[in-house]
């Protein structure tokens, strides 16, 4: 389609410019730094939600004697009482995690007035998923350094309101507001440098940042709260840093792609010039006055572009859609869920969330080294199956042990932490498979509905370990059925890898249609054409997608 070719000459104008002006070079290092530290308050701020809610052991503190001894489990009983026989307890006795103060200890939110907690984690996924789609629209209006600057400011404020919760209805409140900025408050500066960065440098550059600093953040997240000994204190000290922020404006460069876009064709230039500057190279007016008359050339025939509907009127592309769209809420929510499931399982919740943080490097890792060898099939479908075995295996282990009251801590937790590693790898490699999916005439739209839908069904996350309290292994076997569908659904889906991607709709609707549910790209012959490539351009080409156009 003729929007398409011209919006893609536009990104090659940018790119040309870029090898001019340097693509790799000072300024993307020190973008690269920024990226690294906004992954780092990231994580911060998106673990706040299990952070704060931690619940330690429990018990009655009514009429208890002198010599009397904490129970061996949490118990909402008074001393002598069951749950056959009534009885109301009126106060209660906590044996902190490291002496850490959490937000249910201090309220009192747990047995009856345990709802109260999952009623505020949710409404944190509610925030994020309002909060994705108003940034994300504001982002092509106002443009993306603003909406970075404001999310990680909105993402300060509902942390630091948080603090004075004194009840559920604030804390509810405040809680929106912080997850609001959840997701806009990292994409934006992701957006931006992989604009900047050299394409065969972006998926390598960018996943090492998020694999190392976004780990860092996990595992440091419990003891920057044990020291600071208060889910107050953790709030206040992982959301002052945010501050910093802003002053991101004097150093990252406005989107050029989005500044063309707008036809603010000076400025673009200016951006370009800046980068050119920063990296020690000298560029002479004529390529920029060039540049822009090629991108108002280019805008002068652009036409308008099919909407997002047009996913949903032709029966295959629908298919893959909605495959697309249960695949990320599977996803996400077994990504969230996993990631917060760390009680119940016979260690501290504290040394549990940093051990089953230390597999993400290694799942960005995997990803980089395996993706474009096994193709994306295989690799989502299989890190599903993986992690829901380990999962529902997880669950059964615990059963067992609650059954014969035997101390499989070990391997629960080395379960445990497999699992994630899955389910870590299936999460970061399934938005680079809707993208490539997605038609390009569509994309933006589509990969953002993806997201979104993903977002949207964390809410359900607080319901499913609450579950833990009606029975312990319900919450692993919750997740692991939804990660095996999951990975059965992922084979009805076409392989991407060396296959010329679809631009119209007409493409993505013919789009693997040949294919079978076990066609696999690692099991295709080397000598073998699996597609025929467009005159002109190689393999590599043909599954080589700009990521700066995802959005």
């Amino acid at each position: 389609m003729q929007f398409v070719r011209e919006r893609k000459n536009t990104m090659l104008e940018v790119d040309k410019m870029l090898v001019k002006c340097g693509d790799f070079s000072r300024m993307q290092w020190l973008m690269l730094l920024l990226f690294s530290l906004i992954n780092l308050l990231s994580a911060l701020h998106y673990y706040s939600q299990t952070i704060i809610s931690f619940v330690p052991k429990y018990w009655c503190a009514d009429d208890l004697p002198a010599d009397f001894e904490p129970p061996q489990k949490s118990s909402c009983m008074p001393l002598g009482m069951n749950e056959s026989t009534s009885g109301k307890c009126h106060s209660y006795n906590y044996e902190l995690y490291m002496g850490y103060k959490s937000f249910p200890s201090d309220m009192n939110w747990i047995c009856d007035n345990a709802w109260q907690l999952t009623l505020g984690q949710s409404m944190f996924f509610v925030g994020s998923v309002v909060g994705t789609l108003s940034l994300g629209y504001l982002a092509d209006i106002l443009g993306r350094v603003p909406i970075m600057i404001v999310a990680n400011l909105i993402a300060m404020l509902g942390n630091m309101l948080t603090i004075f919760s004194s009840n559920l209805m604030l804390f509810c409140t405040f809680r929106l507001i912080s997850g609001f900025a959840t997701d806009s408050n990292f994409l934006m500066m992701y957006i931006l440098v992989m604009e900047y960065m050299r394409p065969s440098l972006r998926t390598i550059g960018l996943s090492i940042c998020i694999g190392i600093f976004y780990c860092v953040g996990s595992i440091s997240a419990p003891w920057i709260a044990v020291l600071m000994g208060s889910w107050r204190g953790y709030l206040l000290v992982t959301s002052l840093p945010l501050s910093l922020v802003p002053l991101f404006y004097f150093i990252v460069p406005e989107s050029v792609q989005w500044l063309v876009s707008k036809q603010q064709y000076e400025r673009a230039a200016r951006c370009l010039k800046r980068v050119a500057k920063i990296n020690g190279r000298q560029v002479e007016e004529r390529e920029y006055d060039q540049f822009i008359e090629e991108c108002k050339q280019n805008q002068r025939t652009t036409k308008s572009a099919p909407n997002l509907l047009g996913l949903f009127k032709t029966p295959r592309l629908r298919r893959n859609t909605l495959i697309l769209f249960f695949k990320s809420m599977v996803i996400t929510l077994c990504y969230d869920a996993v990631s917060r499931n760390v009680q119940g399982l016979g260690i501290s919740p504290f040394v549990m969330f940093s051990l089953s943080a230390t597999a993400i490097l290694p799942a960005c890792l995997l990803l980089i080294a395996l993706q474009d060898r096994i193709g994306r099939k295989a690799m989502a479908s299989m890190s599903l199956l993986i992690s829901g075995i380990l999962i529902s295996v997880t669950s059964i282990v615990l059963f067992v042990a609650i059954s014969e009251n035997n101390q499989t801590t070990t391997l629960l937790v080395t379960l445990s932490v497999i699992g994630r590693f899955g389910v870590t790898v299936a999460y970061n490699s399934g938005a680079q498979y809707a993208t490539e999916l997605i038609p390009t005439c569509v994309r933006g739209q589509g990969v953002a509905a993806v997201h979104v839908m993903g977002y949207a069904f964390t809410f359900f996350s607080s319901y499913i370990l609450y579950t833990r309290t009606i029975f312990s292994p319900l919450p692993e076997i919750i997740l692991g059925v939804l990660s095996l569908l999951g990975a059965c659904l992922c084979l009805l889906l076409p392989e991407t890898l060396h296959r010329t991607l679809p631009a119209s709709l007409a493409d993505g609707e013919n789009f693997g249609k040949n294919e079978h549910w076990y066609t696999f790209s690692f099991l295709e012959k080397r000598t073998q054409s699996v597609t025929k490539l467009t005159p002109g351009r190689t393999k590599s080409q043909s599954n080589s997608i700009d990521s700066s156009n995802y959005f």
